[in-house]
C-alpha cells in the first residue's frame, strides 16, 4: 500500500495560511500540481498514493473525480485570496499520478480550464501530464493540446520486455515510438521516463533501453534508480529471494552509462536525474520544487508549499471527496518551516542542479568543505572558483554525501 503521510500540526478547516506565507510571494513563481490517483494495475515497485478500481471503496469514483478536483481548485483560490496572497498566474501545471490519462481527456481539460479560470496562465506557461504509453490515443492527445497542455511525460521505464515484466508495466515496447509520434503530431513536447537497476536488468539491457529511447528524439529524459520501498510487491519478492537484491555498484555503472549516452545524443543534465535537449526544455515545474517556489497540490495525498508552509491532503479518494463536499479543507496536516530548515532544504535541492548553489550562501563549515570536495573530484573547480558549487559526474553519484559535507553543523 502507499506510504503513510508525514506527521504535522492540525490544518485549519478553512485552509487559510499564516501571514508568513504571503511574505515575498510576488517574487515567487506559482504552480499547480494535480494528482490523479488511479492506475489500471499497481506496479510492483510503486509506493505512490494510487488505487486500482478494485481498491476503491464506496464514494470514490473516477467518473466524479474531475468535479471533485475542480472543487479543490475553487477552494484553493478562495483560501489563497483570504490569506492575503497576491494574484499570480500559473507558471506551470503538472498532472501526475497514478496515471492521469486513465481519466478521459475531456476531464483533464475540465480541470485545467477551471484552474486557468481561477488564476490564468503566465505567458509561455508549461502544462504537463504524465501518461502510460497504453493510455493515450491520437484523439486524446489532440484534445489535451487544444485544451492548453504543452508537454507529455511518458512512463517508458525500459525497452526490454523481461524488465517491464518485473516492474509490472502493462505496455509493450513497440507502443512507445507510436505514442511519441502522436504527441509530436499534436504539438506536444515529449519527455521519456526511464528506470534503471531493476532486478535482472543487465548493463546491456540498460544500454539498449537508453539507445532505444534516444532514437525517438525526446526533448527530455528522466532516468531514476529503482528504489525498493517497504511494503511493495517488489520488496516482498526480494525478501523471498524470487528476484535479486538491488546493487549500488550496478546503479552507479548504469548512471554513468546513462550520462554518457544521453550527453552524446545532445541532451545536457540540469538535475542529477534529468536531462533536456535545451535549457528551455527542462521541466520547469520540477525546477520550481527544487528552487522552493510556491505550488498548490490538488488531489488525495497531494502536497503543497507556499512561503515556507507545507501541507498534505488526506490520502484516500473517498475521504478527500467527502471533505470537499462538506466545504472544508482536504488537508490532513501541515508544518511551518523555520528559516534554518528552509536553508537546509535549499542546500539539499540546489546542490543537485547543474546551476549549482552559491558558496557564499553556505555556513562557515560548508564553505571550508569546498576545497576538500574539489580535491576529492566531487565539485567542479572552475565554477567553484567563481563562487558556485557544481557537482562533477562523480559528485552526482555521491550527491547525498556531498550535501552532508556542506550542511551546517
Amino acid at each position: 500500500m502507499p506510504s503513510v503521510l508525514p506527521l504535522g500540526d492540525p490544518a485549519p478547516s478553512d485552509g487559510l495560511l499564516p501571514a508568513q506565507a504571503a511574505d515575498g510571494a510576488a517574487r515567487r513563481a506559482f504552480g499547480l500540481y494535480v494528482h490523479i490517483p488511479f492506475c489500471a494495475v499497481r506496479c510492483g515497485y510503486c509506493d505512490f498514493n494510487t488505487y486500482t478500481a478494485t481498491e476503491l471503496g464506496g464514494g470514490a469514483s473516477q467518473d466524479a473525480y474531475a468535479s471533485t478536483a475542480i472543487s479543490e481548485v475553487e477552494f484553493a483560490a478562495k483560501a489563497l485570496k483570504g490569506s492575503g496572497l497576491p494574484d499570480r498566474p500559473l507558471g506551470t501545471v503538472f498532472f501526475g499520478g497514478g496515471t492521469p490519462t486513465l481519466l478521459p481527456a475531456q476531464d483533464l481539460a475540465r480541470i485545467l480550464t477551471a484552474a486557468i479560470g481561477q488564476w490564468g496562465l503566465a505567458p509561455g506557461a508549461e502544462v504537463t501530464t504524465e501518461a502510460n504509453p497504453d493510455s493515450v490515443t491520437p484523439e486524446s492527445l489532440r484534445l489535451l493540446a487544444h485544451a492548453g497542455f504543452t508537454r507529455i511525460s511518458f512512463g517508458m521505464q525500459s525497452a526490454v520486455p523481461h524488465v517491464l515484466k518485473v516492474l509490472d508495466r502493462t505496455h509493450t515496447p513497440s507502443r512507445v515510438p507510436q505514442v511519441v509520434q502522436w504527441a509530436r503530431e499534436a504539438g506536444l513536447a515529449v519527455s521519456l521516463d526511464l528506470i534503471y537497476g531493476t532486478p535482472g536488468e543487465s548493463l546491456e539491457d540498460w544500454r539498449y533501453s537508453l539507445e532505444t529511447a534516444l532514437s525517438y528524439g525526446p526533448d527530455h529524459i528522466s532516468a531514476y534508480a529503482l528504489i525498493v520501498e517497504d511494503g511493495t510487491k517488489l520488496a516482498a519478492q526480494i525478501r523471498r529471494g524470487e528476484v535479486p537484491q538491488i546493487d549500488d555498484d550496478d546503479h552507479a555503472a548504469k548512471y554513468e552509462l546513462a550520462d554518457e549516452l544521453i550527453t552524446a545524443a545532445g541532451l545536457g543534465w540540469y538535475e542529477v536525474s534529468n536531462w533536456s535537449r535545451t535549457p528551455g526544455q527542462a521541466c520547469r515545474h520540477n525546477l520550481a520544487y527544487w528552487r522552493g517556489d510556491d505550488w498548490w497540490g490538488i488531489g488525495p495525498g497531494a502536497h503543497s508549499h507556499v512561503g515556507g508552509v507545507r501541507w498534505w491532503n488526506v490520502k484516500h479518494p473517498t475521504a478527500y471527496a467527502g471533505r470537499l463536499a462538506n466545504g472544508v479543507s482536504p488537508a490532513a496536516g501541515r508544518e511551518t518551516l523555520d528559516a534554518e530548515t528552509r536553508n537546509v532544504e535549499r542546500i539539499m535541492l540546489e546542490a543537485r542542479l547543474s546551476s549549482g548553489l552559491e558558496v557564499a550562501g553556505l555556513g562557515a563549515s560548508g564553505r571550508h568543505a569546498v576545497a576538500g570536495l574539489i580535491a576529492d573530484g566531487l565539485v567542479d573547480p572552475a565554477p567553484a572558483f567563481q563562487g558556485r558549487l557544481v557537482l562533477t559526474l562523480k559528485g552526482r553519484l555521491l550527491a547525498d554525501a556531498v550535501v552532508r559535507r556542506i550542511l551546517p553543523d
